[in-house]
């Protein structure tokens, strides 16, 4: 009777799920049409034990263009607004995995793959950012970037080894979509906040390190004060005879 008991409170979670009704994603005619919400939800309902289904009108959460990039396909990036209960969150959060990344481009009805989960930095930028306060930023930048990135001379011995100094990152082309975008890209989105841009984390997945809770304004004032630093020398290219 005890294991009967430990059974049936095991499955209770999965039966409230069953009960509140399936995960309803809205997206528009194209993305469905396509058969790749076809192909992904059934595998994140088996992965998740939640059932999820695509429609056109309302729904709990959304593809579209508002939202955190996920993927590219039909000539867009395709964003994701996981809306407020758990199950678009939980949704998010798979297809940012390895496996929902590979479950996307494993789609190939005619033996090519039409999506792509490589979103470039650009397209996962953040939206315009308000004019930025260098000072703040460079106060910030010490207090919120410094725990990896080397930010100036002050912290020169505090970075991590593997991880890019700023002045490093301002050698790059595309610098400035980086820093206003650095949320979006690896591996800050598991342990970063951005107030009204980003979605909680998963009660079931929680940052793995002291979380990162910044504002658009405070994104604004580093990305002003990067703009600042001059680029690291890295020296002439390496010649071969």
């Amino acid at each position: 009777m005890k294991q009967l008991c430990a059974v049936l409170l095991a499955l209770l979670p999965l039966w409230a799920v069953a009960q509140e009704g399936p995960l309803r994603v809205s997206a528009p005619e194209a993305l469905i049409d396509s058969g790749l919400l076809q192909h992904i939800l059934p595998r994140f309902a088996l992965k998740h034990g939640m059932r999820a289904v695509a429609v056109t009108g309302p729904g709990d959460a959304t593809f579209g263009e508002e939202g955190a990039a996920v993927f590219h396909g039909l000539g867009q990036t395709w964003h994701f607004a996981p809306g407020p209960g758990p199950g678009g969150a939980a949704l998010l959060d798979w297809l940012r995995s390895d496996i929902g990344r590979r479950t996307v481009e494993g789609f190939a009805p005619d033996g090519t793959a039409p999506f792509s989960a490589e979103i470039a930095p650009e397209e996962a930028a953040a939206p315009t950012l308000p004019q930025g306060d260098p000072v703040a930023g460079e106060r910030l930048a010490l207090v919120h970037c410094g725990r990896c990135h080397v930010v100036n001379a002050s912290n020169r011995m505090k970075g991590m080894g593997a991880t890019p100094s700023f002045a490093m990152l301002r050698t790059l082309p595309d610098w400035e979509n980086r820093f206003a975008g650095f949320y979006a890209l690896n591996p800050h989105p598991s342990f970063t906040q951005v107030q009204g841009v980003t979605p909680p984390f998963d009660i079931s997945r929680p940052s793995p390190i002291i979380p990162l809770t910044v504002t658009l304004d405070d994104i604004a004032a580093i990305t002003a004060y990067a703009a600042g630093i001059a680029p690291a020398d890295l020296g002439a290219p390496i010649r071969s005879r």
